[in-house]
């Protein structure tokens, strides 16, 4: 269903470019008729603002009930960062927060995580952008588990792009919580997304192509 919640983070993707239609191609190899790249978030305000989208589902859905976040490199960096200082702010939630490097230091304190040290038992959750395959998560866990004894609880993505994953007939979603014990929340899905074209004709007609034709046959052959 699409709140005024949802349509809001829509609109507010699109306004900072995040949130784009054409011809692109994603992390998985599917050509998509729409791309979310939260690498074009570059303000003050934006990153802000996003992390106060973030941190509201984080407060709605798993409260105080975790030790840790973690954002991967590259993109998950910002992402945490900022829900963290949301939290903080607007919630009187202090949680540590860290990331990782994709390539290891070898000088000063070494290793490849930056920030907060997961201990054995610490209960983490991932900030992420999306999910379309499960590739990242995959690249993600491993990392996690060679930190320490961690539990991955939740991950909170901007977008579900509802998509098949490995598996005929389940999406990466389905496939993330059943292989890794993993909730994932978005703050929208493709089908929010589809509504909002669908209700906004005026929104819809500037992109200059037939992006729900578009949609429509990428649903049909990827999504669930």
């Amino acid at each position: 269903m699409l709140t005024p919640a949802k349509t809001e983070f829509i609109k507010f993707m699109m306004s900072a470019d995040v949130l784009r239609f054409g011809d692109f191609v994603t992390k998985s190899g599917r050509n998509t008729p729409y791309f979310v790249n939260t690498g074009n978030y570059k303000t003050g305000a934006q990153i802000s603002k996003l992390g106060e989208f973030y941190a509201q589902l984080v407060k709605e859905t798993v409260g105080e009930d975790f030790d840790a976040m973690f954002g991967p490199a590259y993109k998950g960096i910002p992402l945490a960062t900022s829900v963290a200082g949301a939290l903080a702010r607007n919630y009187n939630i202090d949680k540590p927060f860290f990331f990782n490097r994709k390539e290891v230091k070898d000088h000063g304190e070494g290793g490849s995580i930056v920030g907060y040290k997961p201990k054995d038992g610490d209960r983490v959750i991932i900030i992420e952008d999306v999910i379309t395959a499960g590739t990242a998560i995959r690249e993600t866990m491993p990392v996690l588990h060679s930190c320490a004894d961690v539990k991955v609880t939740d991950m909170f993505i901007s977008v579900n792009r509802c998509e098949v994953g490995q598996n005929a007939g389940k999406t990466a979603v389905m496939e993330v919580n059943e292989e890794f014990g993993i909730n994932v929340h978005a703050l929208v899905t493709v089908r929010d997304i589809y509504e909002f074209l669908k209700e906004n004709e005026d929104v819809r007609n500037s992109f200059g192509i037939d992006v729900l034709g578009a949609m429509e046959k990428y649903m049909e052959k990827y999504c669930i």
